[in-house]
């Protein structure tokens, strides 16, 4: 197993190194907007000279990758041009917000769909019904939608909810808790709609299987079949639907985080973008790179343990 980490861990390093240094080659067409934008509209053409050379962006582009790259082993991702605060600072921070969010988002997910698919599959009838209305309203419905009437509902007719602003869990849990929800359900809600169908049908295909004849003829009970037995075996191919899905869910968080001005990782990589901070892009393309790698190494060790067939030695 761990020749099998090392290896990923050395494939995910040289897959960081191809997509940092062709985003890197992509902004360097832009980089004299981007001083430009630092240096104000007033900036005159010598003056942008000036900086560009100051900030080493009329190098050669592989001499800046490198320098860059050096960097980034010494856990140095360079500061911002228009805030001066650390890369990997302002990063990590907003990556906080954001993973807060995600993961509570995704963990609900993940119980809501195993009852729905465990129940749809193994009850069928209205249960059933049910389950696939909601994987098709979830799937229908985008998210900005949903993220509307949910802050017309719950923030500005009942007022229950904030509508925007996000308070960090130490400062106070209960407010905290208070604006993340509407974000939460609105991720949940789409989350559900993907992996609660994916463990209907994996379950589906389980239980008419010949093991799960063999056990009801031993007298197994149901519950030990479906819980025990059943929903174990599949939950190697819902673990690959979960992994997608918290990728998706990150990337959905740019929507979602813009709609209810939440200081998180997806609006500080736009706003970013539509500033040209080159080191906060490429310390977010780093990050998010990372945190692939990270998911599908954890779901394939996962799932290793889950179904000793999928093990990897």
């Amino acid at each position: 197993m761990l020749p099998y980490i090392l290896r990923r861990v050395v494939t995910g390093a040289v897959l960081g190194i191809l997509v940092t240094f062709l985003t890197f080659w992509l902004l360097s067409f832009s980089f004299d907007g981007v001083v430009a934008n630092v240096l104000g509209p007033a900036a005159s053409p010598s003056a942008v000279a000036a900086l560009k050379s100051e900030l080493g962006l009329d190098r050669p582009l592989v001499v800046q990758y490198l320098e860059w790259l050096g960097g980034v082993f010494r856990g140095d991702f360079g500061v911002s041009f228009f805030t001066s605060e650390p890369v990997s600072d302002a990063v990590v921070t907003r990556l906080g917000v954001t993973l807060s969010i995600v993961l509570v988002a995704l963990v609900l997910s993940v119980v809501v769909s195993v009852i729905l698919g465990v129940l749809a599959a193994s009850r069928a009838g209205a249960i059933d019904r049910i389950s696939q209305g909601v994987s098709l309203l979830g799937l229908l419905l985008p998210n900005l939608l949903i993220a509307i009437v949910l802050v017309v509902v719950l923030a500005i007719n009942l007022r229950l909810l904030p509508a925007t602003g996000f308070t960090p869990f130490g400062e106070d849990p209960l407010r905290w808790a208070a604006s993340i929800t509407i974000p939460v359900i609105v991720l949940v809600i789409n989350g559900v709609s993907n992996m609660s169908a994916q463990i209907r049908g994996t379950m589906i295909g389980e239980l008419r299987k010949d093991y799960v004849r063999t056990l009801r003829t031993r007298g197994v009970s149901t519950w030990s079949i479906v819980y025990k037995h059943a929903l174990r075996n599949a939950a190697s191919p819902a673990l690959v639907v979960l992994s997608l899905e918290f990728i998706g869910m990150l990337g959905g968080a740019l929507i979602i985080e813009n709609v209810f001005a939440l200081p998180g990782f997806g609006s500080f990589a736009f706003n970013s973008s539509i500033q040209g901070d080159i080191p906060v892009i490429m310390g977010i393309t780093v990050f998010s790179v990372m945190l692939v790698v990270g998911v599908n190494l954890l779901t394939d060790l996962i799932n290793g343990w889950l179904n000793p067939k999928a093990r990897i030695y």
